[in-house]
């Protein structure tokens, strides 16, 4: 039963608990509509995304990271501007869509009136590659109350390198079999077991909006796989 060896749920933020791709896109698409323009702020709202993931993904293998998630976003905003024909974007504009609306992320309906249930069984966790201030900025918006927060931007290491996993068992003072990681993404979840945490896949289909999320299917490995976080919830207490 694995409910009754979990004692802690950590939780990968962005996306799995935060919607990040409707905050990026109505940010860019208000912006755009100012100038009269007609892009598709889907496809660039994912860009954004998935280029920040690729500037700040195992961050500190090599060398100390230099920069965080907000540079990240600020980094490749820039870039896509020039690729896209948004240079018109003033520098206050560009804030508004690489650090005033992730700051604001709207969380997933499913998981406000969970986490309180959970909290009453396991220890729960935001662990995430996101910047504090974007956990803190977004707990209080949305009124999310974790125990406790961990930042790669602490560790000084980023996932999906294991010493940030590693790092995370150490300051609960757990064993890595007594953590259950959750999140919608394979790679965090493949990172995460090797250390020897269990995992529990929470499925968002709308994670990348209408383009759908490029990696859907759940590793069969997982310990648990369901579509929402009711579910997720239900699972663990019938093992708890």
């Amino acid at each position: 039963m694995i409910g009754e060896k979990i004692k802690a749920l950590t939780f990968d933020t962005g996306g799995t608990i935060l919607d990040w791709h409707s905050g990026f896109y109505n940010a860019l698409f208000k912006i755009g509509e100012k100038y009269g323009m007609k892009k598709d702020w889907h496809v660039i709202a994912n860009e954004l995304r998935r280029r920040s993931l690729g500037k700040i993904l195992n961050q500190g293998e090599v060398e100390t990271p230099k920069f965080n998630f907000d540079d990240a976003h600020k980094l490749v905003l820039d870039e896509l501007c020039k690729e896209y024909e948004l240079d018109v974007f003033s520098e206050e504009e560009r804030r508004c869509i690489a650090w005033t609306a992730p700051h604001n992320f709207e969380v997933w309906p499913d998981f406000p009136q969970v986490l309180p249930e959970l909290k009453k069984k396991f220890i729960c966790c935001s662990f995430t590659i996101l910047s504090f201030r974007i956990i803190i900025d977004t707990a209080r918006k949305n009124g999310l109350s974790w125990d406790a927060v961990f930042s790669c931007e602490a560790i000084g290491k980023y996932k999906i390198l294991p010493e940030p996993y590693q790092a995370v068992a150490k300051w609960l003072q757990l064993e890595p079999n007594e953590i259950c990681m959750v999140a919608c993404h394979n790679f965090d979840l493949d990172a995460a077991k090797a250390v020897g945490f269990k995992t529990a896949f929470v499925k968002r289909t709308d994670e990348w909006g209408p383009a759908g999320p490029p990696d859907p299917e759940p590793n069969p490995n997982h310990n648990i796989i369901v579509d929402s976080f009711p579910d997720l919830a239900r699972s663990l207490s019938e093992d708890h």
